[in-house]
């Protein structure tokens, strides 16, 4: 599918789009840039063959690709616009991983005055509590969302390749506008993330005096996983979709004020009838769900 990927950050994202881009097929060569500082990171990607090759200056690494990963922290992808401008390619396609998609097309926009043509804003919906290329996985994106959110420029035919690589290691992707999937989001992922951070933290300060984390149970295992996030990619997403986020958190706050005011005032009926219409909301998201895994099954063994 493509001669030469060319990933910018080969951190678990990035990592694992090589391993998945190797055992699919997809490059023939597959290498991977990243600053001075990041040189344990690529020799560690290099060690484990998760890359050919590694550099820590641009201009080689570059040389031949016609696939280029951008798979940085979102705060950065304006810095790695800028490096690349000098390098461009018109022949070469380009994608990134990011977790907000406004702010990513926003940077392209200031860097080149326009979001280039063979630039296709992605976004695997797909993770891990660790990070780095030693937490790479070939299998991180099987059966796993990707949302592409091209814009009015796109090109097609880059807008294809995009859409046919991520397929080939097994996501399912659908594509939307960079300013819905910001809003999408913002609810399903960024302000849990928050709300999880914010909890941990809360009862962190409570454990130093009690022992809080002693005695918690599953639950709070469950809930409080993905507070285990890279702090500075959670940072920069923070900020990178703050717009959508805040109006969020008012509305959490609304709620958790109304909850607060039922217990005040022993409301035992309306208690239940708010955890009743939770239960039965998060029963629709898993229907969907199942509707949704059935869907792409059926049409993968057709």
């Amino acid at each position: 599918m493509f001669e030469r990927l060319c990933i910018i950050g080969a951190g678990l994202i990035g990592g694992s789009v090589a391993l998945a881009a190797r055992a699919n097929g997809l490059c023939s060569n597959i290498v991977a840039y990243g600053r001075e500082a990041d040189a344990p990171n690529l020799q560690t990607a290099l060690e484990l063959g998760v890359v050919d090759a590694c550099f820590t200056d641009l201009e080689p690494a570059l040389a031949g690709a016609d696939l280029v990963l951008i798979a940085v922290p979102v705060g950065a992808v304006t810095g790695v616009f800028r490096q690349l401008r000098p390098f461009w390619s018109e022949t070469a396609v380009y994608t990134d991983v990011c977790s907000a998609k406004g702010s990513v097309l926003a940077a392209a926009v200031e860097v080149f005055g326009r979001a280039p043509a063979n630039f296709i804003a992605a976004h695997p919906i797909a993770g891990a509590e660790r990070s780095g290329a030693a937490a790479a996985q070939a299998d991180l994106f099987q059966q796993r969302r990707l949302i592409i959110t091209p814009d009015a420029g796109s090109d097609p035919s880059a807008l294809q390749k995009v859409q046919a690589f991520w397929q080939a290691m097994g996501a399912w992707v659908s594509l939307m506008t960079p300013a819905h999937h910001d809003t999408v989001f913002a609810a399903t992922s960024h302000l849990p993330h928050l709300l999880a951070f914010a909890l941990v933290g809360l009862l962190g300060r409570q454990d130093e005096q009690r022992e809080i984390f002693k005695f918690a149970a599953g639950g709070f295992r469950d809930f409080s996983r993905i507070a285990s996030s890279d702090p500075t990619m959670w940072v920069d997403i923070a900020l990178a979709n703050r717009a959508e986020i805040l109006p969020l958190l008012q509305e959490y706050r609304a709620e958790l004020s109304l909850l607060e005011r039922m217990l005040q005032e022993r409301r035992p009926d309306e208690l239940f009838q708010a955890f009743s219409y939770a239960k039965n909301a998060r029963q629709r998201y898993l229907d969907q769900l199942d509707d949704y895994n059935n869907d792409h099954d059926s049409r993968n063994t057709v």
